[in-house]
């Protein structure tokens, strides 16, 4: 007898439909999975055998042989677990095939037949949606995360043995609930009031997160980079639904999500240490996975120590900064993972982080300074924005009791800026200033005769690129949203010029 269940792979952060068919026929009892299944899928065999055996079902003493199609999409992980069992147990008359039509079932099964959490759920559950499934069955663990997804009823099942009494008309699972964002407020560890100083640093934060800018902090060590890195986040917009799915679905397919957290609210921070590949920086493998990169997607991706990083690591930044996102190719195919994040980088002028100090002396020679600036190539400097040094802090304003300005307060202007972004770039899918393409810069950055004459005089001196115009374009146009003008002035563009570098000009 044939059955037929329906399960899902995650490709990239796609879904894709896999139709499970379970054969049972004469023969010496044995069980065949093909259908190009990896490690993890053969062991199937021995989990659906002993979860049935431990439910309390049979499992069919015949020839039984699995086809997972399409046979040229290649299968990987436990998921099919749930839909192998369910098509075992169809085929050999233990439960109706028609409760499984118009039905998508994953899920892993523990030897007693308990169903466990599985990765990628999210996109699954908008695979469903999409191609008109009425049910999705998944672990009662995932049930939150699938309900994010509405127009799809989903059953939580908590083990098999649930599942095909369920099925049976025995004791029926209750529909989980579609899940309701709750009312999100933030907290967070770093504030800007606790960062001593450093109020020309603080506004270049301000400006970088109104538009979504790029930012580099130089300075010697212990300046207070690192905090102010770690506090930018405060001071960032509150992600909407369709930001936060975004981010939900690369951390669901990463297996990243924190328990019991079916939504992430918290715009990412990531900080790699500076031993990371290229592969995890950017996704990789055999069968590709998101990296860093993507992990930062919406969010913030902190590079400390710049320098520090592989030449060939950071060359490969220069790709995702510019298309905001990021492609792996394989001899199979090609994947692609979204990588709109803002990168603020860390380091110091030189080896020994003095270089400038007006306190302490520089121990490098004039060679070790410029090799070790040189590690940052050009090119992709000239995709930071915001070049900003970050001095030694004076004692005076280190013991003072006086905090600064909250970020609560900080992010309220940023967030009056993100508005007009919205509604200015409501019909081209923008999202914020450091995206706009050139028609965009265009149309929104036009300038009056002071201003070109300003910017002219600044290419000639700054040796400014296409791509360098352009950049201080799109941060003057940050400004100007920050102060609420609608259009760019001279003060806008002085501003937005003495963010550029002066050290690599």
């Amino acid at each position: 007898m044939l059955a037929k269940v329906h399960a899902a792979a995650v490709v990239g952060l796609e879904g894709a439909i896999v139709e499970v068919e379970v054969d049972t026929g004469r023969g010496l009892p044995s069980f065949i999975i093909v259908g190009l299944p990896d490690a993890a899928v053969q062991e199937s065999r021995e989990r659906v055998q002993a979860a049935v055996k431990n439910a309390g079902l049979t499992f069919p003493r015949q020839r039984v042989t699995v086809n997972l199609a399409p046979a040229s999409l290649r299968k990987e992980g436990p998921a099919y677990d749930l839909a192998i069992a369910l098509g075992a147990l169809a085929a050999s008359g233990q439960i109706d095939p028609a409760t499984l039509e118009s039905t998508l079932c994953v899920g892993e099964l523990s030897l007693d037949g308990s169903l466990r959490h599985v990765r990628g759920i999210l996109p699954v559950a908008a695979l469903a949606r999409a191609q008109a499934f009425a049910r999705l069955v998944v672990p009662a663990e995932d049930a939150a995360e699938a309900g994010l997804i509405p127009g799809v009823e989903v059953i939580a099942a908590p083990s098999l043995t649930a599942l095909v009494n369920h099925l049976a008309g025995v004791v029926l699972l209750p529909p989980a609930a579609a899940a309701e964002p709750e009312s999100f407020v933030p907290d967070f560890v770093n504030d800007f009031a606790e960062v001593r100083g450093q109020e020309h640093v603080k506004r270049a934060l301000e400006v970088a997160a109104a538009g979504g800018h790029n930012v580099l902090m130089i300075g010697p060590p212990g300046a207070g980079k690192t905090l102010l890195a770690r506090a930018l986040p405060s001071i960032l917009p509150t992600m909407t639904l369709d930001e936060a799915l975004d981010v939900t679905r690369v951390y669901s397919v990463a297996d990243l999500l924190p328990e019991g957290v079916p939504l992430l609210q918290n715009r990412p921070f990531r900080s790699p240490h500076h031993t990371i590949s290229h592969a995890g920086l950017v996704g990789g493998g055999s069968w590709p996975r998101p990296g860093e990169v993507s992990l930062a997607h919406r969010g913030v991706l902190f590079l400390d120590e710049l320098p520090e990083f592989g030449m060939h690591v950071l060359e490969v930044l220069r790709q995702p900064l510019e298309d905001k996102v990021v492609t792996i190719s394989r001899a199979k195919g090609s994947l692609s993972f979204p990588a709109n994040f803002m990168l603020v980088g860390a380091m110091n002028p030189c080896p020994c982080g003095y270089f400038g100090d007006l306190l302490k002396e520089c121990t490098c020679s004039p060679a070790n300074v410029t090799r070790y600036q040189k590690r940052i190539s050009g090119p992709l400097l000239d995709r930071i924005d915001i070049h900003a040094e970050v001095p030694r802090v004076e004692f005076d304003k280190l013991s003072s009791e006086r905090l600064g300005e909250p970020s609560e307060a900080i992010r309220r202007r940023v967030e009056d800026a993100r508005r007009v972004q919205r509604e200015r770039f409501a019909s081209s899918g923008v999202m914020s200033n450091a995206d706009m393409g050139p028609a965009d810069v265009r149309r929104h950055c036009a300038l009056g005769e002071d201003g070109k004459a300003l910017i002219r005089q600044a290419m000639s001196q700054l040796q400014l690129s296409a791509r360098g115009y352009h950049r201080v374009l799109k941060l003057a146009r940050s400004i100007a949203d920050l102060a609420g003008e609608p259009h760019l002035t001279p003060v806008h563009l002085a501003e937005a010029l003495q963010y550029r570098p002066r050290r690599w000009a």
